[in-house]
């Protein structure tokens, strides 16, 4: 059984007042994501992959269809269970500097999710823990973002998401604020976490050459539909959707330029 799974889904925004309905953002999606696999969302700007992964973890609510987290409806999870939903599915989102508090310190922001989650406060001894993992040290907590480089503040935000045990991590963006030379790190950071983790790692980007990084299998999304899905070296090798094949045509040229 799939860890998470979407069947007909339907997302559209809410519309500006007189102005009758919005189109949707997504349309009639089918898909399903594996624990502990590797799955990138890949797009244009505007293709949805950003709105997809906040319904799939309850940020956002789906207007028709169905979303199925550990063989539980969404609505039963929101309803019933709405913690336990936001620890097992964590998020890092594009800007590092934009998703962390700037009057906050890295120890206060580092421990908000299990405050929020586990109504306690972390010790400094499990948030040290934590920031060893992506590779930090404890010099980092008294300081203030503005005080880190984008790098480092990435890292915080992938420690602070794995600080709750989640099952899924959505990553999305992350490394699109970043220099080359930190992308690769914070890639092969993800890489590596996934594996030792064993959770399952969504990557959101609109780069195919990021995505096949680290993906196994790709969802390819065009103006809110899914054109393409499949095993990420079958998609690369053979793409059927033309808009597929210009993506993969175009993670080439980039591929060989550098």
């Amino acid at each position: 059984m799939p860890l998470v799974e979407a069947r007909g889904l339907h997302f559209r925004y809410p519309s500006v007042r007189g102005r009758g309905a919005l189109p949707w953002t997504l349309e009639d999606l089918d898909l399903s994501i594996e624990a502990g696999s590797a799955v990138g969302v890949v797009g244009e700007s505007g293709s949805g992959k950003s709105t997809l992964v906040r319904v799939l973890c309850g940020l956002l609510i789906h207007q028709e269809g169905d979303v199925v987290f550990d063989g539980r409806e969404l609505g039963d999870w929101l309803a019933n269970d709405p913690r336990e939903l936001r620890r097992r599915n964590q998020i890092v989102f594009q800007s590092p500097r934009r998703s962390l508090d700037p009057r906050m310190s890295i120890r206060r922001s580092l421990s908000q999710p299990v405050r929020a989650i586990e109504r306690r406060v972390p010790t400094d001894t499990e948030m040290i823990g934590w920031l060893e993992r992506v590779g930090l040290t404890d010099e980092v907590l008294p300081r203030f973002p503005h005080q880190l480089s984008g790098g480092q503040l990435q890292r915080v935000g992938v420690a602070r998401a794995l600080s709750v045990e989640p099952d899924v991590l959505y990553a999305d963006e992350p490394t699109s604020a970043l220099d080359v030379s930190v992308q690769a790190q914070v890639l092969n950071l993800l890489m590596d976490l996934r594996e030792q983790l064993g959770l399952a790692l969504v990557m959101v980007s609109h780069d195919l050459a990021v995505i096949s990084r680290v993906s196994e299998q790709v969802i390819v999304m065009k103006d809110g539909i899914i054109v393409e899905a499949g095993p990420m070296t079958e998609v690369l090798s053979r793409p059927v959707d033309p808009y597929t094949a210009a993506l993969v045509h175009s993670a080439r040229a980039v591929s060989l330029r550098a």
